[in-house]
């Protein structure tokens, strides 16, 4: 597994990887972005609408109070932007990744599996639908780990264990998909849970890095193909190097 998971570090960053990561990049930075924007507009609503209304209710003469307190939470809801942005990255990357992922699995399969068969790759509305489910997961077990979170240490570690659990499973069931229906990636996956689980702390600790886990696409998914390839053991359809064409899935 350390092998598999240095491999996948040292191909994301070779030239044929590089325009994949540049594209990845950007599309994580626009999603930010525009996470970044739609925080910041519900809570500057809230803290208005807040305002307004505990002024209705106090009076005039609380008007001095609120508007340091609403001073005070802006700065708050600034800060809490920035730190939801950074929390949320497992969301924003996994997302990403379903863009990515045959385009990453392709490179990977040619440099270190060049005498096996090829994957097929998977329909984009079957990959985004991957992500997206998994996205979802991601905010939702956020929002419920966020108040232990903010008063407890503990927090950190539930999000930690839960993000290598969902990232785990998304990763290698895209890398597996490409060679089996949804429904035998699945199976496979769960006949190795604590495997696919164990890789997927490699990837939260990825992710957990900032800056850095703007790669995490590329990363997760190269790791998985080498992942996939190892639980799959010896695959007896080995075909030509030199032949270009795919062969159909069975």
């Amino acid at each position: 597994m350390l092998d598999a998971a240095v491999k996948a570090l040292s191909q994301i960053l070779s030239p044929p990887m590089r325009s994949i990561l540049w594209r990845s990049i950007g599309m994580a930075l626009v999603l930010i972005v525009v996470v970044a924007i739609g925080l910041q507009r519900l809570l500057s609503w809230l803290a208005t609408s807040g305002e307004v209304w505990a002024e209705a209710l106090l009076g005039p003469s609380f008007q001095t109070t609120l508007n340091v307190l609403a001073w005070i939470v802006s700065i708050a809801a600034s800060l809490g932007i920035v730190f939801g942005a950074v929390m949320l990255m497992p969301a924003i990357t996994s997302l990403v990744a379903s863009f990515f992922v045959d385009d990453v699995a392709d490179h990977v399969e040619r440099e270190h599996y060049p005498a096996e068969r090829p994957g097929v790759a998977l329909p984009l509305p079957l990959a985004v639908t991957q992500g997206l489910k998994t996205a979802s997961l991601t905010i939702l077990v956020y929002l419920i780990v966020l108040p232990f979170v903010l008063f407890a240490g503990a927090g950190f570690i539930i999000f930690f264990i839960a993000m290598a659990w969902l990232l785990g499973r998304e990763y290698f069931e895209l890398a597996a998909m490409r060679f089996r229906s949804p429904q035998d990636a699945k199976a496979m996956r769960k006949d190795n849970a604590a495997t696919v689980f164990t890789a997927g702390l490699f990837i939260a600790a990825f992710v957990s890095i900032p800056i850095v886990n703007l790669a995490t696409p590329l990363f997760g998914m190269a790791f998985m193909v080498h992942m996939h390839k190892r639980l799959s053991g010896p695959r007896p359809e080995l075909i030509e190097p030199s032949r270009k064409t795919r062969l159909p899935v069975a």
